[in-house]
């Protein structure tokens, strides 16, 4: 692996859990339920999909790949008719910057930390003049603005380059002859990480469905009848893997390694306090935020205690300098 490619892997640990916030925290569902979107997945649907405009279900069967098209019916495009696109934005914008501002301890009105100022323009950085090519999810938050506030530019920064590297995620599937609903079944066949009954109900498919997938995947020879995995299904999960981050590589070497370096040591103490609301297990696959390697990365003044709202405190995971090996289904 070289260094643009590992630096993609490490980086994705750190920008992920930013992005997150919009659809695991108190703030972000109150933000979509402001704008007339209750329940969970009326809000994580038109927010994510919002950047497309006012679309149906069949572009985002294709670019969210893993939901099942009748969960996607079920939601597309009846919110419309609840919120327009541009109040999805506005509302998942809101809530995330106020999910961030509260796990970094800042009161409103407090100003942004520099550290957390830096961070943000690194990050911004990194997803400037992005490739579009074949990015579908990525290109439509790239053709956003970019916000002023550096909360927000933070994420929006975080959730341009999760997007990049999940549009390649897909490609790297679809190589594979994976769909959907198969590149899950052999997710949840190789050791730790979220199992069926995790996976299924949160992408909306059937047990019959799940069933056929995992048949055509034995039938292949990548899943044993209990629904583990072979070792031929290892090693094809091992290497989308490896081409996810190979097609998330190119931001990172024309960032440079001493400046993602830089990236990732004021990015970590904030992406520490992010994962803190991620369900254990999650859909997004994530590992904890890793270090630098060899190093540890020193709490900055972004790392201030969140303030108290019944969210469990903080507290730093064992630094990891090689992130696991966790594929990332689109969340």
């Amino acid at each position: 692996m070289d260094q643009a490619t590992a630096t993609a892997r490490r980086m994705w640990t750190l920008f992920e859990p930013v992005h997150v916030v919009s659809y695991f925290t108190p703030e972000a569902r109150a933000a979509f339920e402001q704008a007339g979107l209750r329940g969970f997945w009326r809000g994580y649907f038109a927010g994510r999909a919002a950047p497309l405009g006012p679309t149906g279900a069949p572009p985002v069967i294709a670019s969210f790949f893993s939901f099942a098209p009748a969960m996607v019916n079920r939601a597309l495009p009846a919110v419309w008719e609840l919120a327009s696109p541009e109040a999805a934005l506005a509302a998942r914008q809101a809530g995330a910057v106020a999910a961030v501002r509260r796990l970094l301890g800042l009161a409103a009105g407090d100003p942004v930390p520099a550290d957390v100022s830096a961070a943000a323009d690194g990050l911004a950085a990194a997803a400037r003049d992005l490739d579009q090519a074949g990015r579908t999810l990525a290109a439509a938050n790239i053709a956003l603005p970019v916000p002023d506030e550096p909360v927000a530019r933070l994420w929006h920064a975080a959730t341009v380059l999760r997007e990049h590297r999940g549009d390649g995620h897909i490609a790297a599937l679809v190589a594979a002859d994976l769909s959907g609903c198969e590149a899950l079944a052999l997710r949840t066949g190789v050791a730790g990480g979220p199992g069926r009954e995790h996976l299924q109900p949160a992408r909306g498919w059937t047990d019959a469905e799940w069933d056929e997938a995992a048949g055509r995947l034995a039938g292949r020879g990548l899943l044993r009848a209990d629904g583990s995995a072979t070792e031929s299904g290892i090693a094809l999960h091992a290497e989308i893997e490896d081409m996810t981050d190979r097609a998330a590589a190119r931001p990172w070497a024309a960032l440079g390694a001493e400046r993602a370096a830089r990236l990732a040591r004021v990015l970590r103490p904030i992406a520490v306090r992010c994962a803190t609301i991620l369900p254990v297990p999650n859909p997004v696959g994530v590992p904890a935020p890793a270090a630098e390697p060899a190093q540890a990365t020193a709490p900055t003044q972004a790392t201030k205690p969140a303030q108290a709202t019944g969210a469990a405190r903080a507290t730093e995971p064992a630094p990891a300098t090689t992130p696991a090996r966790a594929t990332a289904p689109s969340s």
